[in-house]
């Protein structure tokens, strides 16, 4: 038992308060999984040409000042570090291949939990509240998040194996639910060349759309994909830069409800988690049907 939250903002002046709205829809669903929290922030925030990666520090004491003098040495470029307790967001105009490789070849210890022109991925074990005031998630901006409070079913409860996961530009995933068959797709995904930093089923469908997107797929036809070749009981939540879709499979045993308003449309695991949402009253609410793809955006 997992919960999800996703939120993207149709008006504009929203996005100041978009962290502060957040915060407390992943905060009440703490009870749904205490171990590990996570989310995935879309902001126009930067310029043309400019990737962000989200970092994750391989210890408490890391040298953010040392690893960008690093990089930039090895680059030829500048690389600016924005700090998030001990993790960092890295800003570089360096093709996103090539800062990759670098920042591999500089210091493999450091993880990269997400990139792209608008996404950060702040993610750590702990309950929600916790976990978001020590990111300042209340206080980010932007017009996009999912997030996640896991209650660890398939694997390890570690940094790594928390939700989100980002495995391509843009790109995020976050999961309620259980895989049966996870292990074959993961295998056939292997074969193809896709590379796995953890063990968790919820980075298999992450890196199955990644590659059907990756294919020509657009996020719908990928979704469909997901359903037809994903066994068990889950509903996904997926964000790009453009767009933010669910999708629950055919028996749709595990929850979502959505607020469709003029200004937003919220969706989480449980109505609680909407519940103060602005004008929330006004709100379509409805549950997606099984396997029905709902998106956004675009």
């Amino acid at each position: 038992m997992c919960g999800i939250v996703g939120l993207r903002l149709k008006n504009a002046s929203l996005e100041p308060s978009l962290g502060r709205m957040v915060e407390p829809m992943l905060d009440v669903l703490s009870s749904r999984g205490p171990d590990s929290t996570g989310v995935a922030v879309y902001a126009r925030d930067e310029p043309d040409g400019v990737v962000k990666y989200s970092l994750c520090a391989p210890g408490e004491a890391f040298d953010w000042e040392r690893l960008a003098a690093e990089l930039a040495e090895q680059l030829g470029e500048p690389v600016l570090i924005r700090r998030r307790s001990r993790d960092a967001t890295a800003i570089s105009k360096v093709p996103s291949q090539v800062f990759l490789e670098v920042l591999h070849r500089v210091d493999p210890g450091v993880k990269v939990f997400g990139h792209g022109v608008a996404i950060e991925v702040l993610k750590d074990v702990g309950p929600a509240l916790e976990v978001c005031e020590r990111y300042g998630v209340s206080g980010m901006t932007g017009y996009q998040a999912i997030g996640h409070t896991r209650m660890a079913t398939e694997s390890a409860v570690t940094i790594e194996h928390s939700h989100p996961f980002a495995p391509a530009a843009d790109l995020a995933l976050v999961h309620n639910g259980s895989f049966s068959n996870y292990a074959s797709v993961r295998r056939g995904l292997l074969d193809q060349g896709a590379r796995f930093d953890t063990d968790n089923d919820s980075e298999v469908a992450a890196r199955f759309i990644a590659s059907r997107l990756a294919d020509g797929d657009d996020l719908a036809e990928a979704l469909r994909r997901v359903l037809k070749v994903f066994d068990g009981f889950f509903t996904l939540l997926v964000s790009t830069k453009d767009e933010i879709a669910v999708v629950r499979d055919s028996f749709a045993c595990k929850p979502m409800v959505i607020a469709d308003t003029e200004d937003y449309v919220a969706m989480a695991s449980e109505y609680i988690a909407l519940a103060n949402l602005p004008d929330v009253e006004k709100a379509r609410v409805f549950e997606p049907m099984p396997e029905e793809i709902h998106s956004w955006g675009r």
